[in-house]
Formats: C-alpha cells, structure tokens, sequence
C-alpha cells in the first residue's frame, strides 16, 4: 500500500528527520492500478495526459516526457544542433550535468560565477564569459528559485543566443508572473525524489518552438518519424522512418501514472513548502552568522531546498556544524557543486577555485536543512534549536 507521509519523522525518536521525501497517497495507487489494468505501461495515454497537463501548468505548447533532466538537457543540446568549437555558459554553482550536457555533444561548457545572495547566474559574469564562439547558455533556477531573466535575456538577445532552462528543482515557479520553463528555447525539469513532484526517475523537456519539439520527440525515440503515406489510421505494415541517429528516452505510462497524481497535488505541495520556509525564515532571519534564502522582487521559489549560508567561518566551520546536526538525527547536506573544481573539469580546462570565488564560497558555506510534506512546526523548532547550538559550540571554538 501507499505510504502517506502526513507524520513528522518523530524528532527525539531516535528517527533521522530527512533533508525531504515525496509524499504519496491513495491517488498515486489508485493512478497506477488504471495503468495496469489498461495494459499499456510503456509510453502511452497517461504519459500523453501526463504531457498535457504539465505544458498546460507552464504555459508551454510542447512538454515532452523523458527518463531524466539530464535526458532533457542532453536532448536540448542536440536539438540545438550544438557541438564542437561551441561554447555554452553554465553557473559556476550547479548540478554537474548542467555543464555535462554542453560537453556530451562535444561543446565547451565555460563556467560564470554567480550572485552569492541568490545562488544563480550573475548576469554580468554570464556577459563576461560570452567569446565569438558562445551559441547558448544554460540558466539553472537553483534550489527552485527563479534566475534574473530580464537581465539575463538582455545578454541573449545583444549576442543571439540560444536559451536553455535547467528548472529541474524549479516545477510550478514563475518570474514575473511567467512560469519557467517556457522563457528561454527550451526548459528541463526532474521528477527525481528529492524534487516536489517525483516519478522515481524522470522529467520533462518544454518549449514554444515546434521544430525543437519535432526534433526531441523523434531523438526520444530512437531516432524514428512516422512513415509518410496517404493519410488515414496508420496501416498495420507501417514501420516509421529513421532517418537520423536517435535514443530510448521514453518515459513509461506507469511514471506517468504517479506523476498525473502528483500534479495534482502540486499546489498544495508548492503551498506547504512556501509556508514551512517562511517558518524558517521567521525563525533564523535575527541569527548572525547565517543567511537565509533571498528572494529578488518577481522571483518565484519553490522551495525545493531551503539552503542557508555561513557569513563566516568557510568550509571547515560549516562542516563541524553538519556533524553536530548529524549527531542529533538532523540530516543536512551542502547546497550543491562548485562545478569548476570537479576533477573532469578543473583537469580538461587548467581551472583553479579562486577563478569562481563565488561558486566556492556557495559550496563550503552552504547548509540544506530538512524541508517535507508534512513536517511539523516542532520538527522545525528541533532543527533550529539544534542549529542554534552548534553555531554556538563552532563559533566559540573556532
């Protein structure tokens, strides 16, 4: 049976209180039993449905179901027709197959530092990394908090570039009243299960360009196009074209069955989660060795991570604390990657930390606390009271 996540984990059970988990109920069970039943599994009607429902919410005329956000930004790069002697500007700061998909065509992913208050990609960083060869750049809306668009976009259009949206912790947020996912060419997001709605596995590649969408779809699956003929239901000798190099990365209907179920509880999910932040907010926002997360007028923030930031101390202070926090069943980790000092990439390109000061400090100073459907304002008060503690313990030994 289902497992309904409405209990807290029990602070002071002995129980480890999780940094997030999905929240599944009689819906996700009641979804899948139609899949079964129907007999079709694969990439079917609920993973169309499943489409439908997530372009509609994004206000996107295409959305395509896919195995992962790294799938979607693979497709994206390709779709844009990327690869050697190109170069795609990442986020110093960000998941490593941000930049992973730039180089996956034989791109250059070329790194820009970001806004320390924000996580995100600092538009005049983003400006000073674009060279002749620059085609597109991918603009990750870190931790579900929207990226300065206007700014950003103003970049794209002085250069002509191509705009990729790596959303994958950012489904149902906006910038000015517009979703994400349908500002740039084309948006990625995840269904992983740390992300609000989850499939397991999976995500969803969106655009409003009907050749890019053409383009994913066929690569998607395997390359294939429907065989012309005179019109009418396809004939039953029917076999399709394959015309170009192509992949399985199809979502299946049973994905799609939990993710119809999830949509569904999107709002209310995107609710909870707004409100257990602004409960943090209210609780850390007077202690002064920490940053909260900031959210720039027009900027929509799901939440999908509540990161907060050391003033001081670095990496070897915010470590001790994780421990300390560790130690009482408060399971934490640090925001994200510092990319540019990953082995793969400070080894092909000659890159030193110092070169992105900002995307280091992002990493090492970083804390991610626990944030979930049906956490408890005492669950929260734990974390607080805990972190509080060891700020109190690191700072006066340091």
């Amino acid at each position: 049976m289902a497992q309904v996540n409405k209990n807290s984990s029990g602070q002071g059970s002995g129980k480890t209180l999780p940094i997030t988990r999905p929240f599944f109920d009689e819906e996700e069970i009641d979804k899948l039993r139609a899949c079964l039943n129907s007999g079709w599994v694969t990439q079917g009607p609920m993973t169309k449905e499943f489409e439908t429902v997530f372009a509609q919410r994004h206000k996107v005329d295409y959305a395509l179901a896919v195995t992962s956000c790294t799938t979607a930004l693979y497709l994206s790069t390709l779709a844009l027709g990327l690869g050697p002697g190109d170069e795609v500007v990442v986020p110093a700061l960000t998941w490593v197959t941000s930049a992973n998909c730039a180089e996956y065509v034989g791109a250059r992913a070329v790194f820009a530092d970001i806004d320390l208050e924000t996580f995100n990609l600092d538009p005049q960083a983003f400006e000073a990394a674009v060279t002749p060869r620059t085609r597109a750049v991918v603009v990750v809306h870190l931790f579900g908090l929207a990226a300065s668009m206007d700014d950003i976009l103003d970049v794209v259009r002085r250069h002509s570039l191509a705009v990729i949206e790596d959303a994958a912790c950012a489904i149902g947020s906006e910038y000015r009243g517009r979703p994400l996912g349908g500002l740039g060419d084309i948006g990625c997001f995840s269904f992983h299960p740390r992300k609000v709605v989850t499939t397991g596995e999976g995500g969803m590649l969106t655009t409003n360009r009907a050749d890019l969408a053409g383009l994913a779809a066929s690569l998607r699956n395997h390359g294939s196009e429907a065989e012309p003929g005179p019109g009418g239901p396809p004939q039953p000798y029917a076999m399709g074209r394959f015309d170009r190099l192509g992949f399985n990365f199809r979502l299946s209907d049973i994905q799609a069955a939990v993710g119809l179920a999830q949509m569904a509880k999107l709002e209310s999910l995107l609710a909870e989660r707004k409100a257990l932040a602004g409960n943090y907010h209210r609780l850390l926002v007077d202690l002064p060795e920490l940053a909260v997360p900031y959210v720039p007028e027009g900027c929509g923030h799901t939440y999908q991570s509540y990161v907060v930031r050391l003033r001081a101390g670095g990496r070897g202070r915010r470590n001790r604390i994780m421990e300390k926090l560790a130690e009482k069943g408060i399971q934490t980790r640090p925001g994200t990657h510092a990319v540019h000092r990953l082995g793969y990439y400070a080894e092909k390109y000659g890159l030193k930390p110092e070169d992105f000061p900002n995307a280091c400090r992002g990493e090492d100073e970083t804390i991610t606390l626990p944030l979930f459907p049906g956490m408890t304002p005492a669950d929260q008060e734990f974390v607080v009271n805990e972190l509080k503690k060891a700020l109190s313990q690191v700072f006066s030994h340091p």
